[in-house]
């Protein structure tokens, strides 16, 4: 009686312990195989059994700890469409799996990835005229890239897609909408932006009725960050677009909020820069996107609209080697005459270990040994309205 008590509750127990196919490969396909598959940002991929069996452990470390997806807001502010953390049984399920393949009958149905890409469909593909040659060592300036679109016609464009040709050497990308006519090739710009990478961006895509507007006969260009890896490498980075179906009611813009005059003392662990401004007519809320580089702490958007004041986005544990647009779950409006504020906190202290030089007193500058503090949102506007429209108050 006793045997076959004890051999009821070990069949149980297998039968609930988690397997590969039945319920590890689900979360992966949800969760992580965005970056961990061939040729993306993970340094392994998560596809197959073979290939994750040997990481179970580290996995399980990973995802108690939390970091692992990486997704550092703080869970008290904003809901967002984009939030890659697990749910308490998807943590329980990669934490408790200690190898069990399963039968391959309970897998789901194999994710289809788009090759190349992470947008799963897009109607043209632009990409810089040659390679750029990156040298083992030194600082890079900027450089700046202009690709022609050859669009003749207005494109509304629904989602974007920036994917640098190397990613080891690409610290960062802006890409710029140069408008017919002008001959812009550097440097600081009003230009529109069309998106923006950094290491742990996903493709961009706005709702539906809204896009980002490439005006007849506009060229795009790509103003990009590199860093040297120790060995030359080159880059050939390339732009994917989405069209819109038809014109959309609202044109996205992307707006940001900047402080480049501060000052960081050298060994200070705890130093506070802030920057604000003033919503110059009712908009709609989509995203935000918080830069910073490697003194980078904690970063904070609050919306202020007379005496009340909401936080939109915490970062506690900001990570300059995974930047995210945080896209939010419903647009959120904004009144003519809001503000909304960021708060950067920087760590130049010896015990921030990603600190080029505790020693230094560091200010704003492109360089990554230097600091940066940009907070970029997207608004969405009437579809008739220039960014420059856009800050023309009206009555």
């Amino acid at each position: 009686m006793l045997r076959a008590t004890f051999l009821f509750f070990f069949a149980a127990f297998l039968s609930a312990a988690p397997t590969f196919y039945r319920d590890v490969l689900p979360v992966l396909q949800n969760r992580c195989q965005e970056c961990h598959r061939t040729g993306e940002i993970a340094p392994m991929p998560l596809v197959t059994y073979e290939e994750s069996r040997p990481w179970a452990k580290a996995m399980a470390e990973q995802v108690r700890t939390r970091k692992m997806p990486p997704w550092p807001a703080d869970p008290c502010c904003g809901h967002f469409s984009n939030d890659r953390s697990l749910t308490g049984a998807e943590i329980e399920t990669l934490a408790s799996w200690t190898g069990e393949r399963g039968d391959p009958k309970d897998a789901p149905a194999p994710r289809i990835w788009p090759s190349g890409w992470n947008l799963a469909a897009h109607d043209a593909e632009l990409m810089m005229e040659k390679p750029f040659v990156i040298p083992a060592s030194g600082a890079v300036d900027y450089q700046y890239f202009p690709i022609k679109t050859g669009f003749k016609d207005d494109r509304w464009v629904q989602a974007v897609e920036v994917r640098p040709g190397n990613l080891s050497v690409v610290h960062h990308i802006v890409v710029y909408i140069r408008e017919a006519g002008s001959a812009w090739t550097r440097g600081p710009t009003k230009a529109d932006i069309l998106a923006v990478y950094a290491p742990g961006s996903t493709p961009d895509a706005w709702p539906k009725g809204m896009a980002k507007l490439i005006p007849a006969g506009a060229d795009l260009v790509l103003e990009i960050h590199y860093t040297p890896t120790g060995k030359p490498a080159s880059d050939q980075t390339r732009v994917a677009l989405k069209f819109a179906r038809a014109k959309p009611e609202k044109r996205v813009l992307t707006l940001q909020l900047n402080n480049d005059r501060f000052l960081i003392p050298a060994g200070e662990r705890q130093t506070e820069v802030t920057a604000w401004g003033s919503i110059p007519n009712d908009a709609l809320l989509l995203s935000l996107f918080p830069h910073m580089h490697l003194r980078g702490k904690s970063f904070t958007y609050a919306l202020i609209d007379g005496g009340r004041t909401d936080t939109l986005l915490n970062i506690p544990k900001y990570d300059f080697y995974w930047q995210i647009s945080y896209q939010l779950r419903t647009p959120i409006a904004l009144k003519k005459g809001a503000r909304i504020q960021c708060w950067a906190v920087y760590d130049n202290s010896p015990n921030n270990p990603r600190n080029p030089d505790p020693s230094a007193d560091v200010t704003y500058g492109q360089q990554s040994w230097q600091e940066m503090m940009v907070g970029f949102f997207d608004v969405a506007v009437d579809a008739g309205v220039s960014k420059p429209g856009f800050f023309v108050r009206q009555p």
